[in-house]
């Protein structure tokens, strides 16, 4: 018979964790000597070994205390179950590795490639940089508070810029951030817009996200709020087109 220290170092643990698998019920009590100290024995060791490795491979403690008990088929089951669970952690571990690996070279909020591959051809296009940083924060917004409509809002814009004349509304509504909020071109840019949002799309409902969605007002306010006119085409578009 040896002592829990003994018992310790053999095993390679600490004499609190002997005592925390005790409190928790994983390893049962041994019987004390007569001077009150804990003995242990070969099997005492043997659980031991059995529960150490098990907690160095990722089960919870909870999760040991019940295999204890299990048949051999249980036990080969829970750890088949417990090797799932780890692929799964695994994964997503990884996953959280790309994204500080992305932090890293100060991508704060990675978008998909092909939204980062348009935003590279926006500046090509012409577009002012405070243009191409509020489309990256807005589908940033967008991507991760409706990732299931997203990427369809997404393919729509990448079908509109393909199109030089509907690319040139664009970059018009880019340009008029600077305009008087009375200009009499921010009337004209307006009435151009909605014709060509009826004849892309028709009478039916216009592409966006769930109505009952607050994104939409949310996108919207900020980019009337970084400009006066932009606010006054936001208007006239919607009185033009009743929404």
């Amino acid at each position: 018979m040896i002592t829990i220290g003994q018992l310790a170092g053999y095993v390679g643990v600490s004499v609190k964790t002997i005592r925390v698998y005790h409190d928790k019920g994983l390893l049962p009590e041994p019987e004390r000597d007569a001077s009150g100290y804990r003995r242990y024995g070969a099997q005492d060791a043997i659980d031991l070994i059995k529960i150490r490795t098990l907690a160095e491979s990722g089960v919870p403690l909870a999760r040991i205390r019940d295999l204890r008990t299990a048949t051999t088929e249980e036990f080969q089951q829970a750890l088949r179950e417990i090797d799932d669970e780890l692929t799964v952690r695994i994964r997503g571990l990884r996953a959280t590795q790309g994204r500080l690996r992305r932090l890293a070279t100060g991508d704060l909020a990675p978008l998909p490639s092909g939204v980062a591959t348009q935003l590279e051809h926006l500046a090509s296009w012409g577009f002012t940089p405070r243009w191409v940083d509020l489309q990256r924060d807005l589908w940033i917004l967008v991507f991760a508070t409706h990732p299931e409509r997203a990427d369809a809002l997404f393919r729509d814009q990448t079908e509109t810029l393909a199109d030089p004349e509907l690319r040139k509304l664009h970059l018009d509504y880019d340009r008029a951030y600077d305009l008087d909020a009375d200009d009499p071109r921010i009337g004209d840019l307006a009435h151009r817009i909605v014709s060509a949002t009826r004849e892309r799309y028709g009478p039916g409902e216009l592409p966006g996200l769930d109505t009952a969605s607050d994104i939409p007002a949310l996108v919207q306010g900020t980019v009337n709020d970084s400009s006066p006119a932009w606010q006054r085409l936001d208007m006239l578009i919607r009185a033009e087109l009743g929404v």
